[in-house]
């Protein structure tokens, strides 16, 4: 049987015994504690833990998983991957471990045919219910059935959360791929028994403290690793040599021009090829973009990984999205997503490798250099500064540093790295205030879901259920006091989707509470925040809840606008553009979407042409809600990386844009009246941001375009379509007149300053002057090289300096004929001493420049050039 087969085979199997099929979820979970899905029962925590009904007691998965906990092994065994496919079957306190045991052994020997003989099962040592069924009900051997311990047989999805114990199965593949003890038994490590099922005894919730309390309901959660039963069904000896695996290992094949199955090092590389490519396509699709934090590091951290391994493999051209479309196409039909994604998955990959692929040779040369002098020191520790340089001037991921430092027999001091990483993110936390205004959802958590009529209404009638004040629930508010409220019914719109809370007023007889913004501090809960201005405001009071009319309206416009931005942005750029956030104002918008480089000036205006042709088409804008299954059906475009329930609410705009929003909207695009583009620029890798202003705020922008116009043309004497032309001449003229000034002060200021340097040098048999020079740019650097050697009458110099606009230090190293043949090389010094400064560099022995991060470390990194030199 082939993955796809086995696939399906299981999911039919349990829907024959009633479980409901249900769609892997999101690689991005919902949960907090959990960075990215590493198990089938993620996405059903909150019903295991019953706070949440999905309509069904049944259920039956293909899950989507990636973990790299142990990326260091990925690669160099043929079980440990980072994306894998986890087939399970699930109880919601309906069935549990005799249902679960019997069917797990059915399938095994009905469906997929296994020798019952050869399965063996472990069962948690204190299980003896488990054991009894195995024995009793199912007909186990008692032989077969081992005890174990809480480390392999009681099973959790995180540090908190559903757990319980479990009871593997467990594939005896033979004694020739044993270890040959006579003790061999499932558990041992080597390869013999293949654990390929793991039944899960849902009943506990594990709190904070590490306490065990009883869940609601008994479940039941099992895990079958489609890639580990491929292996068995295939009858091969490695997930690797399974039909998808093979498949884009040979495309890795193709690329690399080496065959697997030869040496041991190049099979290594090559299944991190293939493994980490199924893991950074499937991680794009779900939503996840390269960064430096959080999962986005995940994904980054993969995708270097197998670059490197390609260049390790002999590979200097981009490759990575040959790999990326090779698992698309072995993967496409059952996981639609990556087809759909498809070319965003290309851009992103291709991007990333052209960047990484810029800084990998020098990053190789950094860390080979510190490599060979930590031995020539007789030490086996790479600094954590070093790593930190690598990590934060040439992109390397600390992993990447430590298997590359391991592979040469060292290590690398990761609480020094550590300790850079942490100041940097203490400065990035200095810059960064915290403007949250309720951060107390525990306060709000047994309030019932707040009911919306702002689709409809701008005002309701509505009563107070509930009044929090600095997180503590109230009874009642007294004048001048800050709190937010919740109301049974409200038209006021809480802050979602990009769109800003609604702003307004709470009244009653001599009761005005003013609000000033609307959240969601809990699913439904819509909390009106703002200051109680007169009366007193009580729990159960009525009151008139009436929404800001026009700040809506503004809202509203810039919102449909987003939709029409959304869809030229596509149409001009192409359909890997993909909405990546936004902020939908009444005074502006902002709208972040997945591009590879800067949009041009000529793009800009396509794109603010096509958007307002379409607002003054006058398309009708029509709202309304369907089932997601539905939607999708429809074609409706979903916001990326975002999870949705089973009701969604569709916004179409003509017959041109289709998407889930929930989101307030105007009724025809004419009433947008008219967009401007403000800006477009990076906001990080592959992501770009644009702000645009519509309405009464275009109108204003194109009105202060033409005074300063007007008042430019005024000041230049010339008509108003003549302003550049005579700004460009007068650009021109100033440029001649500061270079002719700057020469002038620069030869005043030479002779003095290259006289004060020249008393600096010394005889190494060869003039040699080491010196700190004046603030200037690369080019200052190189003439004021030139004039002291001439000054010299040959030798070699080694200057730095501050790059005053850049802040960075710049290195220079020079030598005459006469000192290159007496022994100074340029290159070796400028290499020796770069580190110093955070950097990197190199030449020829007659001339070699470097630049640093670290402009502090100057005086250090020419005392080591003096030092080098004999000069000091």
């Amino acid at each position: 049987m082939n993955s796809a087969e086995i696939r399906e085979a299981f999911l039919s199997y349990f829907e024959s015994k009633g479980c409901k099929r249900l769609p892997s979820s999101s690689l991005v979970p919902d949960d907090p504690s959990l960075l990215l899905t590493t198990a089938g029962m993620v996405q059903f925590k909150p019903v295991f833990l019953g706070v949440r009904d999905i309509g069904t007691s049944r259920a039956t998965t293909c899950q989507k998983c990636v973990r790299t906990t142990d990326i260091d092994i990925i690669g160099t065994t043929g079980r440990h991957h980072s994306f894998f496919e986890m087939l399970g079957n699930f109880s919601f306190g309906d069935y549990f471990k005799s249902e679960a045991c019997a069917w797990a052994y059915e399938f095994s020997t009905e469906v997929l045919g296994l020798d019952p003989d050869r399965i063996h099962y472990s069962i948690y040592e204190d299980d003896d219910e488990a054991e009894r069924i195995w024995r009793d009900e199912v007909g186990v051997p008692a032989e077969r059935i081992y005890r174990m311990g809480a480390k392999d047989n009681f099973w959790s999805a995180g540090p908190t959360g559903p757990c319980g114990p479990c009871s593997e199965l467990y594939y005896d593949q033979g004694p020739e791929v044993g270890c040959g003890s006579s003790d061999c038994r499932p558990g041992c490590d080597c390869d013999r028994f293949l654990e390929y099922w793991n039944l899960v005894f849902m009943q506990f919730d594990r709190k904070e403290d590490g306490t065990l309390e009883p869940l609601p309901k008994q479940n039941i959660d099992t895990g079958m690793g489609l890639e580990r039963m491929a292996a068995i069904m295939q009858g091969v000896p490695s997930n690797f040599e399974t039909d998808i695996l093979r498949s884009i290992m040979r495309v890795a094949e193709d690329i690399t021009g080496v065959a697997f199955g030869g040496v041991e090092k190049t099979d290594t590389s090559l299944r991190i090829l293939a493994d980490h490519a199924r893991a950074v396509v499937f991680m794009i699709a779900d939503g996840i973009l390269p960064s430096n934090e959080g999962r986005g590091y995940v994904l980054r951290r993969l995708l270097r990984r197998a670059i490197r391994h390609g260049r390790l493999l002999g590979v200097d051209d981009p490759f990575m999205v040959r790999l990326t479309d090779a698992v698309i196409a072995e993967m496409g039909d059952a996981y639609p997503e990556v087809v759909e994604h498809a070319e965003l998955v290309r851009g992103i990959v291709s991007s990333e490798e052209q960047r990484f692929g810029q800084t990998l040779k020098q990053g190789i040369a950094f860390l080979e250099d510190a490599i060979a002098r930590l031995r020539a020191a007789g030490e086996a520790e790479l600094d954590g500064h070093e790593a930190f340089t690598l990590h934060d001037t040439y992109g390397f991921p600390l992993e990447l540093t430590t298997e590359i430092a391991a592979e040469a027999g060292m290590t690398v001091d990761v609480d020094a790295f550590e300790a850079e990483m942490e100041a940097q993110r203490e400065r990035g936390r200095a810059a960064v205030k915290d403007e949250s205004w309720s951060a107390y959802a525990s306060a709000f958590a047994d309030i019932a879901p707040t009911e919306f009529v702002g689709y409809e209404a701008d005002e309701a009638e509505a009563t107070v259920v509930a009044i929090v004040v600095d997180g503590e629930r109230v009874s009642s508010l007294a004048p001048g006091t800050t709190a937010e409220v919740v109301c049974d019914t409200t038209p006021f719109y809480a802050e979602q989707g990009g769109q800003v809370g609604d702003t307004g007023t709470l009244e009653a007889d001599g009761v005005r509470f003013s609000v000033d913004d609307a959240k969601l501090p809990a699913p439904g809960v819509t909390a009106h925040h703002g200051a109680l201005e007169s009366g007193t405001l009580s729990v159960g009071d009525r009151v008139h809840a009436a929404i800001d009319v026009m700040r809506r309206e503004r809202i509203r416009r810039n919102h449909t606008a987003t939709h029409i931005l959304h869809w030229a942005l596509r149409l001009i750029l192409g359909e890997h553009v993909r909405q990546a956030g936004s902020l939908v104002a009444p005074d502006r918008l902002r709208f972040d979407f997945t591009h590879f480089e800067a949009v041009s000036a000529e793009e800009l205006e396509r794109i603010e042409r096509l958007a307002n042709a379409k607002i003054m088409e006058n398309h009708p804008v029509r709202n309304y809600e369907t089932s997601l299954a539905t939607a999708r059906e429809m074609g409706v475009t979903a916001l990326f990386g975002e999870k949705y329930g089973d009701v969604v609410r569709v916004l179409e705009v003509g017959n041109f844009s289709k998407e889930l929003c929930g989101g307030t909207h105007v009724a025809r695009t004419s009433e947008i009246n008219l967009l401007r583009i403000v800006s477009e620029g990076s906001v990080g890798a592959n992501m770009r941001r644009i702000e645009v202003v519509t309405s009464f705020d275009a109108l204003e922008l194109v009105e202060r375009v033409e005074r300063e116009l007007a008042e430019a043309a005024d000041t230049l004497r010339v008509p108003r379509f003549d302003v550049s032309e005579r700004a460009a001449a007068l650009v021109k003229r100033v440029k001649e007149l500061e270079s002719t000034s700057a020469r002038t002060k620069s030869a005043v200021a030479d002779a003095s300053a290259i006289e004060s340097l020249l008393e600096g040098a010394v005889d190494v048999g060869y003039p040699l002057l080491v010196a700190r020079v004046p603030d200037g740019d690369g080019s200052a650097l190189r003439h004021a090289s030139d004039v002291l050697r001439a000054r010299l009458g040959g030798g070699a110099v080694v200057l730095a300096t501050t790059d005053p606009e850049s802040g960075k230090a710049l290195l220079l190293a020079a030598g005459a004929d006469d000192a290159v043949a007496a022994g100074f090389d340029a290159g070796a010094v400028i290499k020796a001493i770069a580190p110093r400064v955070k950097g990197g560099g190199g030449g020829k022995p007659g001339m070699a420049q470097a630049g640093g991060a670290d402009a502090s470390g100057i005086d250090a990194a020419l005392d080591e050039a003096r030092r080098l030199l004999g000069a000091g």
